[in-house]
């Protein structure tokens, strides 16, 4: 299975499905990353300038990814901070799209979450719509965006399964106990981003927990429907199922994951950190 992971800024994609990338890529699925922009507006040194910033974390994103697995990155050159869902951005990530042609798209939820507000970030809420009106209708409509067919060569996609991280209403959990240590690693990469990165494992452990608490509490949080088959002969009727975790629209079925916040982790044991892989990786490269 191809997967294509959609994000605003360099390590949400590590902060909210790290374990669940590691374990894609454990399983043997290809995931290519799709970032708006390259975080320049991140981190609290400002002696740096933001061109340098954004080059720092294309560097510190591109070493975390290589520590899940994921050699693959399409940066779109966005504007941190200010970034909206309009067509210039919904174009760019559909042609990413059918760039890619994914079996399953993860990105943010564009629905705002008041009990934990610093996931709803104005950039993950407009990368979160953008992205779901690519998938659909922009993607798969020849006649959306004709000139990414008549001028880069990018055929119409249709994407089978939609998955949102950082949803009010998960629907799905994922245990990704065993990938723990390389989700935090993958996160040490981010340095321009941790000012107490000693505290990292205790704060991934304390999110793990509580996850992990919740998806206990979901009587559906493994239930998983979606595919991309005709029904109702192609008439355009919309319907919700909210039981089922999927959304149903005209005639293709599209399969919605709510993966709340991060990955689930249950604690097992005592976390043991050696120098991180991204360092590593890093030193290697200069």
């Amino acid at each position: 299975m191809k997967i294509l992971v959609i994000t605003a800024h360099p390590d949400d994609v590590d902060f909210g499905a790290g374990g669940t990338v590691a374990t894609w890529v454990s399983e043997g699925h290809e995931v290519e990353y799709c970032l708006v922009t390259d975080g320049q507006a991140g981190g609290s040194d400002n002696t740096i300038t933001r061109e340098e910033m954004a080059r720092i974390r294309r560097r510190e994103q591109t070493a975390a990814a290589n520590i899940l697995g994921v050699t693959k990155l399409h940066w779109l050159g966005f504007p941190d901070g200010v970034v909206v869902p309009d067509l210039n951005l919904r174009r760019e990530i559909s042609a990413v799209i059918r760039m890619v042609k994914p079996d399953r798209v993860l990105t943010q939820s564009s629905e705002r979450r008041y009990d934990r507000i610093y996931a709803s970030h104005p950039d993950h809420l407009a990368t979160g719509e953008a992205a779901l009106c690519a998938v659909y209708p922009d993607a798969r409509n020849e006649f959306a965006f004709p000139e990414l067919l008549s001028e880069r060569g990018l055929a119409p996609h249709s994407v089978p399964e939609t998955w949102i991280m950082a949803g009010p209403n998960p629907k799905h959990f994922v245990d990704t106990t065993d990938m723990l240590e390389k989700k935090i690693e993958a996160l040490l990469c981010h340095a321009s981003q941790h000012q107490e990165p000693a505290e990292l494992p205790m704060r991934m452990r304390g999110w793990g927990e509580q996850i992990a608490q919740a998806s206990l509490r979901k009587n559906s949080c493994f239930s998983w429907h979606g595919d991309c088959r005709r029904i109702n002969g192609g008439f355009n009727r919309n319907r919700c199922f909210h039981n089922s975790g999927f959304w149903r629209n005209g005639y293709r079925r599209i399969g919605f994951h709510y993966i709340w916040n991060s990955d689930v982790r249950i604690v097992l044991r005592r976390l043991r950190l050696t120098k991180p892989e991204c360092e590593r990786h890093q030193e290697n490269q200069n």
